[in-house]
This record gives C-alpha cells, structure tokens and sequence, in this order.
C-alpha cells in the first residue's frame, strides 16, 4: 500500500474543506473588495487530486499559507499552486472551470495559464531539489492554505484577508478557523508550521499555550514559521530557498 495513502482518510479532509467551501460562499464583502474568487469551487477536480494523491495520511509536519495568489491557487485549486509545479513537480492535470462573475483583467485559465507564481515557483522549487522530489517532501510534509478565498479590488489589484475590516473578517476567519482545527485533528502534526506572519499567528492564537482548551482534539508539539517566498518581500528576493532552510533546521523541524 502506498504509505502516503491512508483509506478513508482523504475523504475526511475534502469533506472539512467543502464545509469550509460552502460556508465562505455565503459571505459577502464590501468596498474596496469588488471581486471574490473561490477555487475550491471551480476547481475542486484539481485540488481534490492534491489531497488524495499527497495528502491522504497523517504527517509529521503541516505547513500553513495564508490565501491563494491570482497566479497560484486561483489558477488550479492547490496551495502555492503555480502552474509548472502543479503539472510537472505534483503531477497533476485536469480542467478548471471559471469564477463567476470573473474580472477581464484576472482571467481563470488553469493549467494553460501563462503566468507564473513567484512564492509557489520558489516554494515548491527548493522542496523538490531538496527532496529529491514529491513522495520525499510529502512523506513527512503537507501543505494546506487558511483561507481558500482571493480578494480583489475594482482595478484586479490583489488583497489579503488581513485587510478586511472585522464585521467581514471574524465570520470568515471562524470558518477557517473550524476547518484548520479539523485538518490538525486528521493530520496529527508534531509540526505546524505558518508560512508567512499571518499564518504564524493564525497558528499560535489557536494552537499556542494562550489557545482555547478543547479547541481540538489534537494539539501539535511545535510550532514554527518560515519567511514567506513573495516577491513582496525583500528578505525572499535575497534567497529564498536558503533562508527557508536555515529557519526550518534552526527551529529543529529538519535535522
């Protein structure tokens, strides 16, 4: 039996993650959010080929994004899902429907995207040369996303769940928030790990010593962050791949 495959397993985490999918279609936002996209809706096929081929078992480490890039997720439904290391690196394929009502200027086209994602280039990149490829990263590794939604302005100009104002945030993040909590109970990570300053704090508010008790069933030993690979960031555009691995082995993740 493939050791990264469990039965039943990967229905348990497609069925947290279409609660969360219905549950975040019901919501609405207001001025400056002009457009809202959902992948987890019109590209479920392709995300749900992510779950069970490499992500259908307990793992020792589970990584945390924040949202999807106009780029990544919202082109093809898996997290930092730039389009070469979708096809090529995970092995995926499959059509991919279309948001509606879509922005003419952020067009879906999926796996024939011409477009490349900088963070899911970079992320997936350095676990692959690292690795060695897909079964040795995910032998111990998974990586989900919080929040499935993308937030855009009237002129396609991307914004981040961080921005929204707290009446639209808190029922969202509750949302997200159900769903990450299943998602550790099925997993049972030594390791979460936040890719980036929000989902680190996402982490700690949920998981860490001042989190609810009984908020979940399982609580995860360690927890742990790494710089987030946007170009936004100056510290990523120095390398990095390298600052990844320096945090990862300093914060004991890897040996």
């Amino acid at each position: 039996m493939n050791p990264l495959i469990k039965p039943g397993f990967a229905d348990e985490v497609l069925d947290a993650t279409s609660t969360l999918c219905d549950e975040v279609d019901g919501l609405n936002f207001s001025d400056p959010v002009a457009w809202v996209y959902n992948p987890l809706r019109y590209a479920w096929p392709l995300h749900e080929q992510y779950v069970r081929r490499w992500g259908a078992s307990p793992r020792r480490v589970l990584m945390l994004g924040m949202n999807p890039g106009p780029w990544g997720m919202a082109q093809t439904g898996v997290p930092f899902g730039e389009i070469a290391a979708v096809r090529d690196f995970l092995d995926l394929e499959g059509q991919v429907g279309h948001p509606d009502p879509e922005h003419p200027k952020r067009p879906v086209q999926g796996l024939d995207c011409p477009r490349s994602e900088v963070s899911g280039r970079r992320l997936w990149g350095f676990f692959g040369e690292k690795f060695g490829g897909p079964e040795g990263f995910f032998a111990d590794h998974f990586i989900v996303n919080y929040c499935p939604l993308v937030f855009m302005e009237e002129s396609a100009r991307n914004r981040t769940p961080d921005k929204l104002p707290a009446p639209e945030s808190a029922p969202l993040f509750a949302a997200c928030d159900r769903r990450l909590i299943r998602l550790v109970d099925l997993y049972q990570p030594e390791w979460v790990i936040g890719v980036g300053g929000f989902a680190r704090k996402k982490l700690d508010t949920l998981f860490g010593p001042k989190a609810p008790r009984g908020a979940t069933e399982h609580c995860p030993a360690h927890i742990g962050t790494v710089l987030h690979p946007s170009p936004a960031s100056p510290a990523a555009n120095r390398g990095w791949a390298p600052a990844a691995e320096k945090q990862l082995t300093g914060q004991g993740v890897w040996g």
